[in-house]
């Protein structure tokens, strides 16, 4: 009798079809864990910087202030979920960490000086919020539908923008906590934030496996340890924090509706989703699963969504966190399970001050050093986007050189746009949102409109001029 032909699974392997993207994939309790743990440490500093400029500018007290910091680590924890998990057609499902978003500081600031009564300020800002995020979960599929306009030339700018605009951060960080303090930029912090540097390059070269990827995680341990005995490391909020605390709903009032602004918050909404289409854009690059017109509509749903229902329970609007996209560049841990148990964790920080204090030991000069391995890895995943981008192409080096050049501007003239209206300084002052815009502008014109794909044709059947080479 002749032989039957096996299948793949006769042999005992599962069908391509069946095989577990690696963004699916579920890692091992304690991977899982201590992998989650380092994007909350990635994410803490920016979770909680909002609430607490907000809130001092409101006036609120000590237990005010740590309660509003409590709300808003829950909160983005709940948007973490909404986004890894998702529900029904909410969420990117993928390793995407959700949370306040610095981009809306300025006009709560704003809403804060223009609001007679400062008891009333936090109810307004809630209110506007919510309004923003129902509107911008209304208007995600339509705003999807921009992904045709995200080809390598555009993502690849945005994506080195993204790492390019944090890495600002990382050198404050690396400075220390209080700018206004005499010891800010001391030897001591930023040998602090070097020694993280060099311990988490040292684990990344000579260690390997688990330890390799945690490698972020022990250099800010390590980093810690190290800042003790030079009086870096402030444990007096572990001892002071409460052990137990819930963010009770509207806490500080019920949300008012000020038409001011919800318009002020609906133009950070709008910056805030542009963003995070590019960090989609960017995330489904790294993981090899890129973000189509499904994904993202899906994405800013729960983007919005998180938006809307965060003030619910004293939170700020929420969004995607592009420092965890450096840290799954670099940690190369692609499950989206291991974000959703990050998210775990800050809702128990929510849920457990002290828990929360902890995390907040992790000094500035600490988190600087390591974000420079995290903000710099983002850039160089834009640089690999950009070598796929045909950049033999002399339209797309404009647009490139154009579009970073626009967007580098809030980094390296800050005062730029003074002579601007507030509310157009929101988007403006945003160096990834005014990069993106360019090169998308840029990307229609040169590579779209006027017959330019006839064109550019033409060009690849004609021999470029030589260049100069540099030596």
């Amino acid at each position: 009798m002749a032989a039957t032909p096996r299948s793949d699974n006769d042999a005992g392997t599962p069908p391509a079809t069946d095989r577990r993207h690696p963004v699916d994939e579920k890692l091992p309790p304690l991977k899982m864990l201590t992998s989650g743990l380092q994007h909350v440490a990635a994410m803490y500093a920016g979770v909680v910087a909002p609430p607490l400029i907000v809130g001092a500018a409101v006036g609120l007290s000590a237990a005010e202030l740590t309660f509003l910091t409590g709300a808003s680590l829950f909160t983005a924890g709940l948007a973490t979920f909404l986004q890894t998990l998702g529900v029904w057609k909410i969420g990117a499902r993928l390793p995407f960490v959700n949370g306040v978003t610095f981009a809306g500081v300025a006009p709560m600031l704003a809403i804060v000086d223009t609001t007679e009564d400062k008891a009333d300020a936090l109810p307004v800002i809630f209110g506007a919020i919510i309004v923003a995020g129902l509107l911008g979960f209304v208007a995600a599929p339509w705003f999807s539908r921009l992904v045709r306009f995200f080809p390598p030339v555009v993502t690849g700018t945005v994506i080195t923008l993204i790492g390019v605009s944090l890495l600002p951060v990382a050198f404050g960080w690396a400075q220390g906590p209080n700018p206004a303090a005499d010891d800010y930029g001391s030897t001591t912090y930023l040998a602090l934030a070097a020694a993280t540097l060099l311990i988490v390059l040292l684990l990344r070269r000579f260690t390997r496996g688990f330890v390799k990827q945690i490698a972020v995680l022990i250099g800010l341990v390590l980093g810690t340890l190290l800042a003790i005995p030079f009086g870096a490391a402030d444990f007096t909020a572990v001892a002071e924090a409460p052990l137990v605390g819930f963010p009770t709903p509207f806490h500080f009032g019920a949300p008012q509706f000020a038409a001011a602004a919800i318009i002020s918050m609906c133009v950070v909404m709008v910056v805030s989703m542009t963003e995070s289409t590019a960090d989609m854009l960017a995330l489904g690059e790294i993981v090899d699963k890129p973000a189509d017109e499904k994904t993202i509509a899906a994405g800013l749903r729960a983007d919005t969504l998180g938006s809307a229902l965060s003030p619910l329970f004293n939170g700020f609007m929420c969004s995607a966190f592009a420092q965890n996209v450096g840290l799954v560049a670099m940690t190369r841990i692609r499950s989206r399970f291991v974000v959703a148990a990050g998210g775990g964790l800050l809702v128990l920080m929510g849920l457990c001050p002290v828990a929360a204090a902890l995390i907040a030991v992790v000094p500035r000069p600490v988190l600087g050093g390591a974000g420079v391995v995290l903000f710099g890895s983002v850039a160089a995943s834009g640089i690999q986007t950009l070598v796929k981008a045909g950049l033999d192409k002399d339209n797309n080096v404009l647009i490139v050189a154009v579009s970073l050049a626009v967007g580098i501007i809030p980094i390296t003239a800050p005062e730029f746009y003074h002579a601007f209206p507030e509310t157009a300084k929101i988007i403006l002052d945003s160096g990834i949102s005014t990069g993106c815009v360019a090169a998308v502008l840029l990307n229609l014109v040169f590579n779209h409109l006027g017959g330019a794909r006839s064109r550019e044709a033409a060009d690849v059947t004609s021999p470029m001029e030589p260049t100069a080479t540099v030596h």
